[in-house]
């Protein structure tokens, strides 16, 4: 409690609050100091509740409080566990009430504030069902829950924008320095063409530049498309070898296959996926759905500490103790009955298992074959885009390496060549550095010349002149390539498609037959599946009909027994009970002394007549203190008398002793004086 009211204090003392409060005043405040102190911490919370306490009732002040508790997510600890018992504490201010709802507040407070926020608008308010037949009440009610769902949208997206790293501050000093930069570009633009409008024919130099920015974009667009038209290309492919190997698997299958075979193999894929969907497929969704109603019960409830952690594993370990002691009852009660049916379920079980284990084994080899045909079709692509060959065996890998020896000699001869050129590259290199001084002392003359003439920029706008014209005639050069490569391209499309097409007829329609097989296997298979169905039905509704018979069989058999060893019980009690009285009776009539001491009645009287002798010796010796107590009081009076009496002559002995002692010494002093 003392780490309690200290935490307490540290946060009222701090922001919002101030309160300036120690442990002896906080501990010394009031009770409607204490509420009036609990209601400003609310009203921090949630501003609707900044009221003065006084100036309401007490029951609508535990009303309100206890509303805003409860939408907080307040439970009470474990020593206010009555609701009522609560409810008056925070009614009169109790301080074992208050300040746990204290302490829990301002640990947090940001919290519980994004939560009275959030209940502000997500208490969903219930509308009655004979109202809501009304079509304009269904309409509003309707409308009010898409607003609500449209709030909660809009908070996290709100939430996730705080959690970004984005901030606003960041943003506005981006937005400023773009408008700055848009003002430098117009800034820039505004020069160019005061620069540019000195120049002849500046408007068809400006068309020019547009049309190549268009003829850029253009480019572009087509170079997209190109890629894309790959990429669908690569695609189609993959397709194709993917459809090749399907009905390379189905030719595989269809080769030495009888009917027989095939209705074998669809059966057992049946059976294999009617299990899936009917028994493990269910019982995982039951076993999720079970698993997420925890987790959201467990997310609903408010942040548990370590004792109560503590606390719900002793609750647990006690729980699962009596399921122990249960589980053993009954099987020590049902172990004749179930004796015979024990090897049969245990049986049954073992074949459960062994088939879930083998269904999830051939899942598991299922998936992974599907990921080694995948790994396969990656690693073929691969091989083919390298060296747009198949992977190479025998003579031809032999045949590939001396050719890779050839080109490694080749490779030689060319990096040396290479060297070479490097060696060449760098001294031109530094020539064309000698080139480019030169060329600026030349381009520093014109410029003076130039502007001794009156004609300051002339050279300048005619080498951009011919770097335009250059550039476009690059470009003209380019998109002819460009368009001629396009057209072959389509052309080598159009025949590729018109040679798949000429080779996949065939396969087409033969896969056309085995769709119409399957199609008339399907349906005799749904066929026998509704035969099954209705079957499997009838025998379900039989067996949960023996069910309940044999359940409400054994209820009645357990209420018998509980019954039988009820009043076994009972008459045990009563035979022992009746076994005492015969004993009494049969000591209590003994002819021998010693015996009947024994007896209870016996013992009982001697007890009574101890207790009424001592009972006795006590009221003579109340009377005898009662008859001597005034003479005794008159005694211990006169022994106080005569002690102060002592007293006062001690006093008085030691009074007249100081004074003699006192003249002697006066006398002597005199004597002394004569002498002299």
């Amino acid at each position: 409690m003392s780490d309690q009211i200290k935490s307490i204090v540290e946060k009222l003392n701090k922001e919002p609050f101030k309160k300036n409060y120690n442990l002896i005043t906080f501990d010394s405040l009031e009770s409607m100091q204490l509420l009036q102190l609990l209601n400003d911490v609310l009203g921090e919370i949630d501003p609707k509740h900044v009221v003065d306490i006084r100036e309401e009732m007490p029951e609508q002040t535990a009303k309100r409080m206890l509303s805003l508790l409860g939408i907080l997510k307040y439970k009470p600890p474990g020593s206010i566990t009555d609701l009522s018992t609560f409810r008056q504490g925070l009614v009169i201010g109790s301080k074992p009430v208050i300040h746990p709802v204290l302490h829990w507040l301002l640990q947090r407070t940001n919290e519980l504030k994004k939560r009275a926020y959030l209940a502000r608008f997500l208490i969903k308010l219930e509308v009655p069902t004979e109202f809501l037949q009304d079509d304009p009440v269904a309409d509003t009610n309707k409308q009010y829950e898409d607003l609500m769902e449209a709030f909660k949208n809009l908070h996290k997206e709100c939430e996730q924008l705080k959690t970004s790293g984005f901030s606003t501050a960041e943003i506005r000093r981006d937005i400023t320095a773009m408008e700055e930069e848009k003002d430098q570009l117009i800034k820039r633009v505004e020069r160019l063409k005061k620069r540019v409008e000195t120049v002849q024919n500046h408007q068809r130099m400006l068309e020019i530049a547009r049309q190549l920015r268009v003829e850029k974009e253009r480019e572009e667009s087509l170079a997209q498309q190109k890629q894309e038209q790959k990429n669908q290309l690569f695609h189609a492919e993959q397709r194709l070898q993917r459809v090749q190997l399907q009905l390379k698997d189905m030719q595989h299958a269809v080769v030495d296959s009888k009917p027989e075979s095939l209705m074998k193999r669809l059966e057992e894929e049946i059976k294999f996926n009617s299990y899936l969907c009917s028994e493990k497929f269910p019982r995982e969704l039951e076993s999720k759905k079970q698993s997420l109603y925890f987790l959201q019960k467990v997310v609903s409830e408010p942040a548990m500490g370590q004792s109560d952690l503590n606390e719900l594993e002793t609750k647990i370990n006690g729980v699962n103790a009596q399921i122990n002691q249960l589980i053993e009852k009954r099987m020590m009660k049902y172990e004749p009955i179930d004796s015979k049916f024990s090897m049969y379920r245990q049986q049954a079980s073992i074949i459960s298992r062994k088939k879930e284990a083998k269904a999830e084994e051939l899942q598991a080899a299922k998936e992974e074959m599907s990921s080694m045909e995948k790994q396969m079709l990656q690693k073929a692509n691969q091989a083919r885009e390298l060296d747009g060959t198949e992977v190479l065996k025998g003579d031809e890998f032999k045949r590939y390496v001396n050719k890779l020896r050839s080109k490694n000699t080749f490779y030689k001869k060319k990096r040396q060549e290479i060297a070479e050129i490097t060696a060449e590259y760098g001294i031109l290199q530094r020539t064309e550095e000698l080139l480019k001084q030169r060329h600026e002392a030349i381009q520093q003359q014109l410029q003076a010349i130039e502007d001794k003439k009156g004609i300051s920029g002339y050279s300048y706008t005619q080498e951009e002149l011919e770097r335009v014209s250059a550039a476009k005639s690059e470009m003209d050069e380019m998109k002819g390539r460009t368009l001629d490569n396009m057209s072959e391209m389509v052309k080598k499309l159009n025949a590729m498609v018109a040679d798949k097409k000429s080779s996949l007829a065939p396969i087409i329609k033969e896969l056309r037959q085995l769709r119409q097989n399957c199609q008339e296997l399907t349906q005799e298979c749904d066929e026998k599946k509704v035969q099954y169905d209705s079957c499997a039905a009838g025998l379900e509704s039989n067996r949960s009909t023996l069910e309940q018979e044999v359940k409400g069989l054994r209820e009645e058999c357990i209420q018998e027994e509980s019954c039988y060893h009820h009043t076994n019980c009972m008459k045990k009690n009563l035979e022992i009970q009746l076994q005492r009285a015969k004993d009494e009776m049969k000591t209590y009539v003994s002819p021998d002394p010693q015996d009947r001491r024994k007896a209870i009645r016996e013992q009982y009287t001697r007890m009574i007549l101890e207790q009424e002798n001592l009972g006795k010796k006590l009221r003579e010796k109340q009377k005898a203190v009662r008859e001597s107590h005034g003479p005794n009081m008159k005694q211990a009076k006169m022994w106080r008398d005569f002690e102060q009496l002592m007293e006062c002559k001690r006093e008085c002995f030691l009074k007249q002793q100081n004074q003699t002692s006192v003249g002697q010494v006066i006398q002597e002093g005199g004597e002394d004086r004569l002498v002299l």
